[in-house]
């Protein structure tokens, strides 16, 4: 747990009570999972590597492994690109193919509706910055509401933390972002 969410907790039960304040943090950091970072950036946990991938992708596929909880960006002659990712708790994890619709540098943020109804205190709309949970980055799939994202929670890597959506580390999320195009092929693995 970083430094910065040790801080808010506490703040939160000196305010709050213990119990509501620890509920309160869980659940803020299930839902946002990607807030600020109070005291400076960090590697993935899972670090970026060259991997041998033999498949059947054409080159510039994404495939997503969820059980791995690990990202693929297949290349030539049988490798393939591999990063650590977050995915989505229990009852959030999905499958399918989809395509980048769109890409987004610090994009904005918009809850969908069911998640206000989860947790109706979430802000209606956030700006793009680095308190914004999409982090540095975002790649929009198809017209699902999920996406591959950043995070300014290195620590989250490797976890099922989110409401599905795929969340990477800032540092990963552009280096990813920088490699792929829209329209680039998204195979989701369960």
């Amino acid at each position: 747990m970083t430094r910065g969410w040790v801080l808010l907790a506490a703040a939160l039960l000196v305010l709050g009570g213990a119990g509501q304040a620890q509920a309160q943090f869980f659940d803020t950091r299930d839902i946002m999972g990607g807030g600020p970072n109070f005291f400076g950036g960090g590697a993935s946990p899972i670090p970026r590597t060259t991997v041998m991938y033999p498949s059947n992708y054409a080159p510039g596929t994404i495939v997503i492994n969820t059980a791995e909880r690990r990202l693929y960006l297949v290349l030539n002659n049988g490798q393939a690109l591999r990063y650590g990712i977050g995915v989505g708790r229990d009852g959030f994890r999905w499958g399918g193919t989809h395509r980048i619709t769109a890409k987004k540098e610090w994009p904005s943020w918009t809850p969908p509706a069911q998640m206000l109804r989860r947790r109706p205190d979430l802000p209606r709309h956030m700006a793009g910055g680095i308190e914004n949970p999409l982090g540095a980055r975002a790649m929009y799939l198809g017209s699902t509401l999920y996406r591959i994202h950043g995070s300014n929670e290195p620590e989250t890597i490797g976890q099922a933390v989110s409401s599905g959506c795929f969340r990477m580390t800032n540092e990963d999320v552009t280096d990813l972002y920088s490699r792929v195009s829209v329209g680039t092929t998204v195979v989701v693995k369960n």
